[in-house]
């Protein structure tokens, strides 16, 4: 039975990989296009805001409903049904398209994106909570930074080809004055593609799951422990670090887009350039985390984010944007995301892993909505004559991250037994072990 229960695993640890490149199609044709979509649409700056914050506050706070289905039925049909209307979402958004060229409800399209994108984001994290369960019981803990950041890497290079793919159909149908057209096609796409990440979640194994009595405990109960306990610190920390990231994140389309004048395709060549470095990164970096620990990772990541802003205010050539700040991107995201998802793995008991997961997406969920908001308000009203307003947006941005970084990292503590870290060692990292060959 064990042997056949490790088969299970190992074949759903494959399938999982193919079923996130499926999800990455979506992602990248789809998802990375919403706030371009919304500037066809005739959204302002402030919309653009409510569009980043609004589904990133709704979302989380609806993976408590997700994680109090675990209750009552299995895991695995809980994320197929999710995700399947997570797909058929994409059609509204396709809808939407048709309604601006028939200019019907053209003033109100802006809203109503922001509504469906909304209903699109609760979809997606209904599943969130069982298929973080799920995935946490299949994947060895030993191994769960190097699968982890293989599954990444091929998730990251299918973004990066699916999202190009994107730019050239935009830029096709832009010539040709049809964008609308452009964005109706990547969209059903992207219905597509999620529509297959369901088929292939059908065909996971889902390990047996006993939720012991009085596992749970209220969102209420979390926040007044954590600041007395190292995971609660670790949440904290990252809420606040979205709260001081979406300041500015919303706004750097809006930035390359309008005020630089950028096409789609040297947009996403721009964006899609710190996906680029991410996958290069990726195999370093689950080493680093097998070996000695996700505070490491944690580390690297809240060191560099903080700067990422400022780099854009000394140039606006495409050339420096790619090699300077999205190279740096490259490590510091990968390092940040890699690290906070294996530490909620190591941190927290397998029964309470769906509703810790949930309360620390609704305090990333709180603090993408606040500073979204912070930085549309600020995008919208304020007049500065000394420098582009979005850029001093994004200095804003930096001060605020540097600030989190140095008050809270400190306080976040390794939870399980590592090597100590010595730099000296990182070479060795990068290159294979020998092997003997016999001739």
């Amino acid at each position: 039975m064990a042997k056949k229960e490790e088969k299970q695993k190992k074949r759903t640890m494959k399938l999982s990989i193919k079923e996130g490149g499926a999800w990455a199609v979506m992602n990248g044709i789809g998802d990375s296009y919403i706030s371009p979509f919304a500037l066809s649409l005739g959204a302002n700056n402030f919309q653009i805001g409510l569009l980043s914050s609004f589904p990133g506050l709704i979302s989380p706070i609806s993976q408590i409903f997700g994680s109090k289905l675990i209750e009552k039925y299995p895991r695995k049909k809980i994320i197929t049904t999710a995700v399947i209307f997570h797909a058929l979402m994409w059609l509204s958004m396709l809808v939407l398209s048709l309604l601006f060229w028939k200019n019907i409800f053209k003033d109100y399209l802006p809203i109503i994106l922001i509504i469906f994108y909304s209903i699109y984001a609760i979809f997606g994290a209904v599943g969130g909570p069982a298929w973080f369960s799920m995935m946490g019981d299949i994947v060895p803990e030993k191994i769960r930074g190097k699968y982890f950041s293989r599954r990444s890497r091929i998730i990251n290079l299918v973004i990066l080809l699916s999202t190009l793919t994107g730019a050239f159909i935009l830029d096709f149908y832009k010539t040709r004055g049809f964008v609308l057209i452009g964005f109706s096609i990547i969209f059903l796409i992207a219905c597509i593609a999620r529509l297959t990440s369901s088929y292939l979640l059908s065909k996971h194994y889902e390990p047996k799951l006993k939720l012991e009595r009085g596992y749970y405990f209220s969102f209420l109960q979390f926040i007044k422990k954590a600041p007395h306990n190292n995971f609660g610190r670790f949440a904290i920390y990252i809420g606040l670090m979205y709260f001081a990231t979406f300041i500015a994140v919303p706004f750097f389309a809006v930035y390359m887009l309008k005020d630089l004048g950028f096409s789609y395709t040297m947009y996403m060549l721009v964006t899609i350039s710190a996906t680029v470095f991410s996958l290069v990164f990726m195999p370093f970096l689950g080493k680093l985390s097998d070996k000695y620990g996700n505070r490491e990772l944690l580390k690297i990541g809240g060191i560099l984010i903080p700067i990422l802003p400022l780099m854009w205010v000394f140039s606006s050539s495409p050339i420096y944007l790619i090699l300077v700040p999205q190279l740096t991107s490259g490590l510091a995201w990968a390092s940040f995301n890699l690290a906070t998802s294996n530490f909620i793995y190591d941190s927290v008991t397998p029964q309470r892993r769906p509703i810790c997961l949930t309360y620390y997406n609704i305090l990333i969920g709180i603090g993408t909505f606040l500073g979204a908001i912070v930085g549309g308000l600020l995008a919208q009203h304020l007049t500065i004559t000394f420098m582009n307003t979005l850029l001093f947006i994004f200095v804003i941005s930096f001060a605020a991250r540097a600030i989190v970084s140095l008050i809270m990292l400190p306080k976040i503590k390794e939870v399980r037994q590592t090597e100590k870290f010595d730099s000296k060692d990182l070479f060795n990292l990068f290159i294979p072990k020998k092997v003997n060959i016999k001739r």
